[in-house]
């Protein structure tokens, strides 16, 4: 594997504890890696400031300033292509892109959820917490997916996992399922950047690792050919 950091761009729509947890393993050595763009959907989000904190480039690209996706998309793509990204990044952005050639199979999504289940559009923040808590699941956890041009479709590439309690609120949910996620999008990033994942249809096969079958709590699951993006 080369040591050569990865350049990544981050995609982000929220508060940025995504990427505060990606910027903080870089900063601990524990991720290869180097962000040169920060991409918001959106103006005064917490993660912006997370961005300047670190010393991060960020821009803008307001969705409601464009016409429509392709439009919208051209627009990311350009400063991705400007920072010469190695690997796309969606760390809780929600606006559907249109993936030019160039990207496709560079990119990645991280869901608070195991999918196929509990996914689509408008499964997000804590309505995906919601809908396990009522589905009355017994596990939860993240899912670390590519991104292709559906809402969570894109061919998964791990999971995590991690039990549901009977007296569960969304909040502690989420914050239980983040402990997961902290683990499982450095662990991705890294098999990326080792050239260890290869794409085949629906299903990404990871070199030199043995799946687990059983979701006992920290479970890492290979993709068994289900799908799932943002």
């Amino acid at each position: 594997m080369t040591d050569t950091p990865i350049n990544l761009a981050i995609l982000i729509s929220g508060s940025g504890t995504t990427l505060q947890n990606l910027i903080d393993k870089i900063a601990d050595g524990s991720l290869n890696a180097r962000i040169g763009v920060v991409i918001a959907s959106r103006p005064g989000i917490g993660g912006l400031d997370r961005a300047a904190t670190a010393g991060l480039k960020s821009v803008v690209v307001n969705r409601k300033s464009f016409a429509d996706i392709a439009a919208f998309s051209e627009s990311v793509f350009s400063h991705c292509r400007a920072a010469k990204t190695d690997l796309i990044c969606l760390a809780g952005w929600l606006s559907l892109l249109k993936i030019p050639p160039d990207f496709a199979g560079k990119m990645m999504n991280i869901h608070p959820a195991l999918l196929p289940e509990f996914g689509g559009r408008g499964m997000y923040g804590h309505h995906v917490h919601e809908a396990v808590i009522a589905r009355r699941s017994p596990i939860s956890g993240c899912t670390v997916h590519f991104v292709d041009d559906e809402y969570d479709h894109g061919p998964i590439i791990l999971q995590r996992v991690c039990p549901v309690m009977q007296d569960d609120t969304p909040a502690a949910l989420a914050a239980r399922v983040f402990e997961e996620e902290k683990i499982a999008y450095p662990m991705a990033i890294e098999l990326f950047r080792g050239k260890r994942l290869v794409i085949e249809g629906r299903r990404v096969l990871i070199k030199g690792m043995e799946p687990s079958n059983s979701p006992s709590p920290g479970t890492l699951r290979e993709s068994r050919g289900e799908g799932s993006s943002p």
